[in-house]
């Protein structure tokens, strides 16, 4: 059963950076793609970047050029490097694994909460 936990969230001002952090359980960066995914209040959760296990990266639109995603398969890491950071990125962001092949899985971590404030 692979397990993700998140961190590196907080509170940053406008123009900010912040690097988020997913450690992964097992072979799951090996063996899935891993995402990063946001839900602000009221909204519905959304993509904003993937990697596969091959590391070919996706970026949203509203990312693209502010945010990074990366992997280190040694320590099990998934990471998202956000620049420039926005009052609209302000959401929990989940980490996810998910494979399409057998065994199946789509497995989510428990959020961190990112705000950007003045």
């Amino acid at each position: 059963q692979v397990q993700l936990k998140e961190s590196g969230g907080g509170l940053v001002q406008p123009g900010g950076s912040l690097r988020l952090s997913c450690a992964a359980s097992g072979e799951a960066l090996k063996m899935s793609t891993m995402g990063w995914y946001r839900q602000a209040p009221g909204k519905e959760r959304e993509l904003v970047a993937t990697i596969t296990n091959t590391g070919s990266t996706n970026y949203e639109d509203f990312v693209r050029g502010r945010f990074t995603i990366s992997k280190d398969n040694v320590v099990n890491t998934v990471y998202l490097q956000m620049n420039s950071l926005e009052p609209e990125d302000t959401a929990v962001y989940y980490c996810n694994s998910r494979r399409i092949f057998w065994p199946k899985y789509d497995v989510w971590g428990q959020g961190t909460q990112v705000t950007v404030s003045p």
